[in-house]
């Protein structure tokens, strides 16, 4: 049995990373779905077709799927589903202006998933980020390793990024985090940061870092302002298709993720961004690293925040 992997949902941000995890050419199968009649057999057809170019045997396989769950068969036997599904961001609307549309897609999605692909690892990408998580894992009632979603890696590469531009330094010289919420809560590490090795805080001014972090918060909100129709996909598929990757490889990179939280740092019963290692079962173990106080203040209070907005969801 070959590695096969399902991406729900066929807009820019599904079909740019079934794209992604099809050039990598560590699957099989790339499945990806979609509620728009025919669009993610188009989709499908066009990848394949890019094969002989690009060089990879990787086959891509498009369905359409029905309110009823008519199509999720096409994924059965899925090691790893990222689900994409639900509406993006338009300008001027917060994550959260999204939670009751897409908590109905995402439970749905979640209950198909559980139902043909019950031993997935499942990665959420669909937007409130810690909320839609937390509500994937009520739905599909898997064990909470097999569930993560993505967001500090996205916004750990947003800050590299934004710090490399800004010293003119290639960006592979520059480490960053980020823990904590996709959102307003965002805990970004300037302690675990580094450039060539030197820490953040001795190459850049305090105040410097500080703008950094806080357009790294704001870093959809740029990207959705700009764009008009829609928010980013490039970063973001990069990110979910590496997560997925490190599952499909049992490579046990330790990624920053949403991850269930039980203990460490002193936090417990959350879905949260933390560091972890990623391997076939979904999250093999939370990685505390060390943070400074204030660092470590700031990752409980996003805890808190988080916490008591994936209690609402719960009902949803």
């Amino acid at each position: 049995m070959g590695k096969k992997v399902t991406v729900v949902g066929a807009g820019f941000y599904g079909s740019t990373t079934a794209q992604r995890l099809a050039e990598y050419d560590v699957f099989d199968t790339v499945v990806i779905t979609d509620i728009v009649e025919g669009k993610p057999a188009g989709i499908a057809l066009d990848l394949n077709q890019s094969r002989p170019i690009e060089g990879f045997e990787t086959t891509v396989v498009g369905v359409t799927t029905g309110p009823n769950g008519e199509g999720y068969e096409a994924i059965e036997g899925s090691d790893v589903v990222v689900i994409t599904a639900g509406l993006p961001r338009k300008p001027g609307m917060s994550r959260m202006d999204l939670l009751e549309t897409n908590a109905k897609i995402v439970r749905q999605v979640s209950e198909n998933v559980a139902k043909y692909a019950p031993n997935a690892v499942v990665i959420v990408v669909s937007n409130p980020l810690d909320e839609m998580t937390a509500l994937a894992q009520i739905a599909t009632q898997f064990p909470r390793n097999r569930v993560l979603g993505q967001a500090g890696m996205l916004d750990t590469a947003r800050f590299t990024n934004f710090v490399a531009e800004a010293l003119k330094v290639p960006v592979r010289s520059v480490r960053t985090l980020t823990l904590g919420s996709h959102g307003d809560t965002m805990v970004p590490v300037p302690s675990k940061s580094t450039v060539d090795g030197k820490p953040l805080r001795e190459v850049m001014p305090a105040e410097q870092i500080e703008d950094l972090v806080v357009r790294t918060r704001n870093g959809g909100a740029e990207v959705v302002a700009l764009l008009k129709t829609g928010s980013a996909y490039y970063a973001p598929s990069a990110a979910a298709a590496r997560m997925a990757k490190a599952v499909a490889e049992d490579s046990g990179e330790v990624m920053p993720v949403c991850a269930w939280v039980d203990g460490e740092y002193g936090i417990s019963g959350v879905y949260l961004g933390v560091e972890a290692a990623i391997g076939a079962e979904g999250v093999k173990r939370v990685v505390e690293t060390d943070l400074d106080a204030d660092e470590l203040a700031s990752l409980k209070e996003a805890a808190e925040a988080v916490r008591a907005k994936q209690a609402d969801i719960a009902t949803m």
